[in-house]
Order: structure tokens, then C-alpha cells, then sequence
């Protein structure tokens, strides 16, 4: 189980975590040693350094987040227009296979649609397999024109060449995700940050702990949203598929 692709337990793992972080900062510096007020300045450099990094590292992963659902929306949209195009260049073929062509990509835009919108894991394995076995018929229903060297079944043996290219850009882009390492390190991280507050304190304050804990917590179950394709609340929605079977069906 890929526990990244359920936010909200990154959300409470994430608080719990620097939450007693904080707290064992604080207990460190009651009961081991407090800061004294000459170590004041040299250790909020520390601090500042520290929290300066996590910044960094939470803005760069933020950014890959948004990049991987950017090209998870752009990748949506090429296969929308991969099958309307051979969708059409399916008039190039003779009647029967045009016909049969249609008939399957027609189904396989059904698998395409339900393969953005499931959130079962099991369902999706199911749905990879059926649309495994569409893309075997497809190519099946293509392959003996590939040896009629004319251009235009050339040109329609390439349309269905994109069709099946374009899953698995999709399939390779829903695997492109944050690398558990930067996530290890981010946590890492934070768990100083809050570490170095909580022992930094001059009084303990349960509110003052709270305020990092909470915003990181917060920053991180919206980094993992962004980052999870079919476990965040923040999808991709497959508005082009859905309009191209709106109008095959309507045919």
C-alpha cells in the first residue's frame, strides 16, 4: 500500500510527528540544559537556517507537484485527441474493419474515462487489464492492412499508433510522483525545525508549539493532494475524454 496516496494520513502523521517533536525540544531544555542568553543570536541563525531550508525544500516540491499534474492534464488531452483522430481516419479503412475499428475505440474511450475517475485500486487493476485487452484488439483489427503499403492506411495504422503511445505516456506520467527520499527529507527536516523551537522556547507555550506543526502539516497534505493521482481530492478530470464520448456516442 502506498501510504502517499492517502493525504490525510500524511496530514495526521505529519502534526503527530513534529508535534512531539516540539515537545521533546521543550522537555530538553527543562530537565538537560536551557539556552543561555549568549547563545541567543547563534542560535537563531541555526534556527533560521534550518526553517530557511524547509522552505526551500517544500517550494521546490510543491513545484514538482504542480508540474506532474500539469503534465497529467496535458497527457488527458493528447489522448482525447489521439482517438478523435483515428476516430475519423477509421474512414480509411474498408467497411467492415471501419465499422469494427469504431465499435472498439468506442469502448476504449469508456476504459480511458473510467480509468481517471475510479479510486478503488483493485477496480483500477481491473480496468488496466480490459483496456490491455481493447488495445490487443485494436491493433489486431489494424495489423493486416499494415502490410497494403498505400498512404492513406499508412496514415491510419499511425493514428491507432498514437492511440496506444498515448496511454502509455499517460500510465508512465501517473507513476511520475515525488520520490519518497525528498519526502524523507522534508520530514526530517521539520522535525528539527520544530525540535529547535521547542527547545528555543523561554516559556512553554502550547499554542506557540502548535503554529509550525499545523502550517507544515497543512503545506505538506497539499503537496501530497497535488502529487496523488487517484488517492488526492485535487484530480485530474477527464473532461476532453468525456466530451469525445459524448459526441462518438452521439453518432
Amino acid at each position: 500500500m502506498d501510504l502517499m496516496n492517502y493525504p490525510l494520513f500524511v496530514l495526521a502523521l505529519a502534526f503527530v510527528v513534529q508535534f512531539l517533536s516540539a515537545q521533546v525540544g521543550d522537555f530538553l531544555r527543562n530537565r538537560v540544559r536551557a539556552l543561555k542568553e549568549e547563545e541567543r543570536d547563534d542560535f537563531g541563525v541555526v534556527l533560521g537556517a534550518t526553517l530557511t531550508l524547509l522552505g526551500l525544500l517544500i517550494g521546490f516540491s510543491f513545484s514538482m507537484a504542480v508540474s506532474r499534474y500539469d503534465q497529467r492534464k496535458n497527457y488527458e488531452e493528447a489522448e482525447a485527441n489521439a482517438i478523435g483522430t483515428e476516430y475519423v481516419r477509421a474512414d480509411l479503412l474498408p467497411s467492415d474493419d471501419r465499422s469494427r475499428v469504431r465499435e472498439l475505440l468506442k469502448k476504449y474511450i469508456d476504459q480511458r474515462v473510467l480509468f481517471y475517475t475510479t479510486r478503488n485500486t483493485q477496480r483500477l487493476v481491473k480496468i488496466d487489464t480490459d483496456t490491455a485487452g481493447l488495445q490487443n484488439e485494436l491493433w489486431s483489427a489494424m495489423r493486416p492492412r499494415t502490410a497494403e503499403a498505400t498512404p492513406l492506411l499508412a496514415l491510419a495504422v499511425s493514428g491507432m499508433n498514437d492511440v496506444l503511445n498515448s496511454q502509455g505516456y499517460t500510465q508512465a506520467a501517473w507513476r511520475n510522483r515525488i520520490p519518497i527520499a525528498a519526502w524523507g527529507l522534508m520530514m526530517a527536516i521539520a522535525i528539527c525545525c520544530n525540535l529547535l523551537i521547542g527547545y528555543g522556547a523561554r516559556v512553554k507555550d502550547w499554542r506557540i508549539l502548535l503554529i509550525l506543526p499545523v502550517m507544515v502539516s497543512i503545506t505538506f497534505f497539499l503537496i501530497c493532494d497535488i502529487d496523488s493521482p487517484s488517492g488526492g481530492g485535487i484530480r485530474v478530470h477527464p473532461e476532453n475524454l468525456l466530451s469525445l464520448a459524448q459526441a462518438l456516442r452521439s453518432q
